[in-house]
């Protein structure tokens, strides 16, 4: 594999990372279950009406 496919590989992996995420916080949000996160050094659980929702994708014109 070339050094250029590489990293357009690697993008792409960390696209879809990303996205899995994003959804499956706004799903934690949904349900109404709690999720914790890594904030200033210290563990942090947020309840489902502190966790902001997902932003609308833009579609393009």
């Amino acid at each position: 594999m070339t050094e250029p496919t590489l990293t357009e590989l690697h993008q792409k992996i960390d696209t879809g990372v990303r996205v899995a995420i994003a959804e499956a916080i706004e799903r934690h949000r949904l349900l109404g279950e709690s999720i914790s996160i890594f904030k200033d050094g210290q563990i942090v659980t947020l309840t489902a009406e502190q966790i902001p929702p997902k932003l609308a994708k833009k579609t393009e014109v």
